[in-house]
């Protein structure tokens, strides 16, 4: 890390610096999940990059036909990824209809360095039926998922890759990474059964994904914080990190609105569950969610077999929720770290329903969340990790909406305080967080219920927010709540555990960036547009549509296959979105989605507002005319552990707002990132090939070459550009400048893809570097620009090499019209 001086780190042990000049991927394969506490790291020459099913010609079509989802058909069926050289598949999500049902798509293919790792049913796979490592919630179908099916095993590779579905699967991504080497990279081995990833990922909300620090040192403090004013929270000298952060505000009430589904038992049944616990607990408390419409439900409730209370609803109150809280003594639970709840009928005038379970466990005096049941049809993956067993079922209620008793004043008052308070972190003199502290911790839309990997909001009585993000600093740390409203906050409760920690010129400041604002047509929606070098992580997004009921329903222009919320307009039009990343100042997006719940791994906009939660993607949030939303509002977060996008030179992150940039709405977001460090990669040669006297200094040499004029544009934002292509079937040979004191070097070429599958084999100096395929190809958007990646060990101690590209056979003319070449 680079002090607030400049001049580099304040401090860095041997083995950090050792560390940072042989750092050039971040943590590999189950290393991503084991060691989150190196998110930090910066990530050197390593690249990311998405394939999906978009729509090439620029139009809406983006699966709804499958018009643009196969790259190639193979003997095995669709091809949907492929990729040469070292590298990890990060992230798979699917969809298609009926409501993100992948029955259809058949058998899924993965093959790595030339062996298969998985050829099974897709819905077999996402359903977790394939077995340990692809278990929830590594994996989930639709409805876990809210319409998608997703995989986030990441599966390393050292020398290709290829995705093939039985099937076209309609909407699909593919995320990948791609290494400059094959160093540290073992191939994905699907008998691992990775048990303790797993259990960890299953903790999701709940505990940091880091584990615990036995240096780390907390420091609360109880606080108010008058408007226009800011509150210090915790001041903390370096080097070291904040591992947690949490938040207690006492007058901020839940967002009364919440949709749900669960189950119900009759008479002589019961239901029983697995839930974790504090094993230094001296209690345990057990909430239930209910449906109180049935009236009189009463259930025993029994802890390891042992009677614990019992379950009363009371009269009918249709409409609302019922929740209720026992509390279990610790002669039950003290020394375990999980025990089984059960509850059996005792009496009803229909049944006894449950929709979620709220496992508390007494610590130190205080309740501390450690388990979270949410029971029904839409949770088979988290049923079925805390073995969840139902007798005597009588329904399964989906989608059930029912409303807190919050008061209209109170739900105005609490979005005011979660907008307009905003946490603020200064690290080395620099401050880096500053965002609403609702949208910070993963809602923007008010107080609803977030779980993810690295955040959470408990909306229950004395719940916490908290942030896990791992947050180095050299020298200094300050956190501070900003009171941006009109009114007071009284009675805030704040704590930072922080321990000492070594960091390195390697290691980046943790940023969240927030921005607020109405969309404009024409216009993606910018996430993040950093400079320098660092990884992005994600992001936290609300979206406030604009588009009112009778609204013209001109430029539609989905499929009448998909729902709609109205029949003269639609109102989550705006949803019709892609994803657009853009990395080190390319013109072509590595990254480019098929739509913003898709890019928030759902589908068929949240199954038309059902609201989930996964570990790394989630709808915590959907409001509608009411609550604070004018219309129709949906609040997502998107992390991106496995997936995340490093930079060397500067990142644009954007989203659409509708098809075209073409809907209306009131949108801010809060990007999760690590930076603060300059360009770590520099340009260095410029071979343009529209030039004879670039091609006579670089000693261009092609063989069966032909040029001609091409006028077209990039995939996503690019304006209309002319130039020459040259196409070759023979070799190409040219000289490239590196300055003898490169750690490697990028090659980035600019080329018409107007033919898929350009493919060469490229030599540094006559030695071998590996095979350079670009599988993508668009006859409408015909430039792109790509990259090979110049191993270290071919350039090294070397200012200028000899770059071969020898085409393989059968393999379409190679095109370029230009060569920059950037060195690390």
């Amino acid at each position: 890390m680079v002090a607030d001086s400049g001049h580099g780190p304040t401090q860095a042990s041997a083995q950090g610096s050792a560390q940072q000049r042989a750092a050039d991927k971040g943590s590999v394969g189950w290393d991503t999940y084991r060691e989150p506490g190196g998110l930090a790291q910066l990530r050197g020459s390593e690249q990311t990059g998405q394939f999906s099913s978009f729509a090439r010609d620029g139009s809406n079509d983006d699966g709804f036909e499958g018009t643009f989802s196969c790259l190639r058909e193979s003997d095995r069926g669709c091809v949907i990824a492929e990729r040469a050289g070292p590298g990890e598949i990060s992230s798979i999500w699917f969809t298609r209809e009926p409501w993100g049902d992948v029955t259809g798509t058949g058998n899924i293919v993965i093959e790595l360095d030339g062996r298969t790792v998985l050829d099974a049913p897709l819905i077999d796979v996402v359903s977790g039926r394939a077995g340990a490592p692809f278990e929830w919630p590594l994996v989930g179908n639709a409805d876990d998922s809210a319409g998608g099916a997703v995989i986030k095993v990441p599966m390393p590779y050292r020398e290709s890759m290829r995705v093939t579905v039985q099937n076209n699967p309609n909407f699909y991504h593919v995320d990948y990474r791609s290494f400059g080497d094959a160093e540290g990279v073992d191939t994905f081995d699907p008998s691992d059964p990775a048990e303790d990833v797993l259990a960890r990922l299953r903790m999701f909300g709940i505990a940091d994904p880091k584990g615990t620090d036995p240096e780390a040192q907390p420091t609360r403090r109880d606080f108010g914080v008058v408007p226009g004013t800011a509150a210090p929270v915790a001041q903390i000298e370096g080097p070291g990190q904040i591992n947690e952060l949490r938040l207690r505000i006492p007058q901020v009430v839940p967002s009364p609105r919440v949709v749900d589904d669960g189950r119900a038992f009759g008479a002589g049944g019961g239901s029983r569950f697995d839930a974790a616990v504090a094993p230094d607990n001296e209690g345990v408390r057990i909430v239930r969610r209910s449906d109180p419409q049935v009236a009189d439900q009463v259930a025993s409730l029994s802890v390891d077999g042992a009677p614990a209370g019992e379950w009363r609803s009371g009269p009918a109150a249709p409409g609302g929720w019922a929740v209720q809280a026992i509390d279990v003594p610790a002669e039950l639970t003290a020394g375990k770290s999980s025990v089984e709840v059960a509850s059996r009928f005792v009496s009803s005038s229909l049944d006894v329903n449950e929709f979620r379970y709220d496992v508390q466990s007494l610590v130190d005096g205080e309740w501390v969340r450690t388990d979270v049941l949410d029971v029904g049809p839409a949770h088979p993956g988290e049923e079925a990790a805390h073995g969840y067993r139902i007798d005597n079922a009588v329904f399964a209620r989906e989608k059930l909406l029912g409303r807190y008793g919050f008061s209209a004043e109170e739900v105005t008052a609490s979005e005011h305080v979660l907008e307009s308070a905003r946490l603020r972190i200064t690290f080395d003199g620099k401050t880096t967080v500053d965002a609403p502290i609702g949208e910070f911790f993963g809602s923007g839309l008010g107080e609803h219920d977030v779980r993810s990997m690295m955040t959470s909001i408990d909306p229950g009585d004395g719940g916490w927010y908290t942030s896990w993000w791992p947050m180095p600093f050299s020298q200094s740390a300050t956190v501070e709540i900003v009171n941006g409203g009109g009114v007071p906050i009284e009675g805030m409760t704040a704590e930072v555990s922080t321990a000492p920690k070594d960091v390195d010129e390697n290691t980046g400041y943790f940023n969240a960036t927030h921005h607020r604002g109405p969309t404009v047509e024409g216009q993606d929606w910018n996430f993040l547009d950093a400079k320098g070098s660092g990884t992005f992580y994600g992001v936290t997004h609300t979206m406030r549509g604009l588009i009112p009921p009778n609204a013209a329903a001109t430029h539609r222009n989905q499929p009448l296959s998909m729902p709609e919320t109205n029949a003269v307009a639609n109102q989550r039009n705006y949803l019709e979105g892609d994803e657009r990343f853009y990395v080190n100042g390319s013109g072509t997006p590595a990254w480019h989605g098929t739509g913003s719940e898709d890019y928030y791994e759902s589908g068929w906009y949240f199954r038309d507002g059902t609201t989930f939660s996964m570990p790394l993607a989630g709808n915590p949030a959907h409001e509608l005319n009411g609550d604070g939303c004018q219309y129709d509002c949906t609040g997502a977060y998107r992390l991106q552990v496995p997936d995340a996008v490093p930079f060397n030179d500067g990142l644009i992150a954007d989203i659409e707002h509708g098809p075209n940039n073409d809907e209306p709405g009131d949108y801010s977001s809060t990007a999760y990132w690590y930076g603060g460090h300059p360009v770590s990669q520099e340009k260095v040669d410029d071979l343009d090939l529209s030039d004879r006297g670039s091609r006579d200094s670089h000693g261009y040499e092609a063989d069966g070459e032909t040029v001609e004029p091409l006028q077209s544009r990039f995939e996503g934002t690019g304006a209309e550009r002319s130039g020459q292509v040259a196409a070759s079937t023979g070799p190409v040979s040219f000289d490239v400048e590196l300055g003898d004191d490169n750690a490697g070097a990028h090659l980035r070429r600019l080329g018409d893809q107007a033919q898929a599958y350009q493919q060469v084999e490229v030599r540094v100096d006559g030695e071998s570097a590996g095979t350079w395929l670009q599988a993508l190809g668009n006859g409408t958007h015909r430039w792109l620009e790509d990259g090979f990646e110049l191993p270290a060990a071919l350039t090294e101690g070397k200012d200028k090499v000899r770059v071969e590209l020898i085409p393989v056979e059968g393999a379409p003319p190679w095109t370029a019209s230009r060569y920059e070449v950037f060195k690390y």
